[in-house]
């Protein structure tokens, strides 16, 4: 039986968004999975019967504390030692749960997932990562997009190897070429992070690690052409990430779509994987809609059921 953990009380519009996801999901989640809903008990069961939905297909943790998101994330986590987070990856933490998702307080999640689960032995820094769409129909993985505004070229490498990883496991991608962010595509571009960046990830391409094809330039990820996982620090991740959420938005206003803009909609991702963690942890947007709830839990679904985790320890170890 997979165990899929719900933060039911997480995120902008809960729990009436988090309980008409996991209803949602429900339908959709394997035969042999299991949706675990964290939060206040009385408003999950009213809000199931309001769906129709039979409370019985859920298991429910009751719990009595929200973090909310103007609080402190570390000491409410401390703090609020009944809240619907921490509780959440206490189960985690115990093997209770396979997976925990939550559209609530990124902090709080953070701080569960460094410290409860704690990074998985070897990991500098763990990382969140997302897909977007290109034009060739094949989505490409963004690592890192703002957990670490400021990394290391250590680090950066190690993020090679997550993402190589990650893409193979979960997105199923022979063989993913990786590629280094950079405003040329030689060598010898780029500031001194980049430079040495590109040369630890060069000799571990050439070792066999994972497949590195060089740097990238912005201009040409959208081409789904050079690579199928791309790294960067957390702070150009990040800026990438809503220059493309911006574009999204504008192209919906004015009435313009297709395929590749309709891939950009972040409730299809439904979330973001903390990778590099001793278990599978997926962060929402605080805004989550019913529809990226019932993603976020598929999503933490697909990573469980990959063995992305045991993969990763595996490679840390070597």
């Amino acid at each position: 039986m997979v165990k899929i953990g719900l933060d039911a009380m997480g995120g902008d519009f809960a729990p009436e968004a988090a309980v008409k996801g996991a209803v949602m999901a429900a339908e959709a989640v394997g035969e042999d999975s299991r949706i675990v809903l964290f939060g206040d008990r009385d408003r999950i069961i009213g809000l199931l019967a309001d769906e129709g939905c039979d409370a019985s297909r859920f298991d429910i943790v009751p719990t009595t504390e929200v973090i909310e998101m103007g609080d402190h994330p570390a000491k409410a986590f401390q703090q609020k030692s009944d809240s619907s987070i921490t509780v959440g990856f206490g189960y985690l933490a115990k093997g209770a749960i396979d997976g925990f998702a939550s559209a609530g307080s990124t902090g709080a999640m953070m701080v569960g997932s460094m410290y409860a689960v704690k990074p998985i032995e070897g990991v500098i820094r763990p990382t969140i990562a997302t897909s977007i769409p290109t034009v060739a129909g094949t989505p490409v993985l963004i690592l890192d997009i703002g957990l670490n505004v400021d990394c290391k070229p250590e680090v950066l490498e190690q993020y090679a190897l997550i993402g190589s990883i990650y893409a193979e496991s979960v997105s199923g991608v022979a063989n993913p070429r990786v590629a280094l962010l950079n405003i040329g595509e030689e060598a010898t571009k780029g500031n001194a992070q980049s430079k040495a960046a590109y040369e630890l990830m060069r000799q571990s391409g050439e070792a066999g690690r994972y497949n590195f094809v060089g740097n990238v330039e912005a201009s040409h990820i959208f081409t789904g052409k050079v690579a199928d996982v791309v790294v960067c620090d957390g702070f150009v991740g990040n800026t990438m990430l809503k220059i493309s959420e911006g574009f999204y938005y504008i192209n919906r206003k004015m009435g313009l779509g297709n395929d590749f803009w309709a891939g950009m909609n972040y409730e299809l991702a439904g979330g973001t994987p903390v990778l590099g963690v001793n278990a599978p942890v997926t962060i929402g947007h605080g805004k989550s809609t019913p529809l990226a709830i019932k993603n976020m839990i598929l999503s933490t679904e697909n990573t469980i059921r990959t063995g992305l985790v045991e993969r990763l320890k595996t490679a840390f170890s070597r």
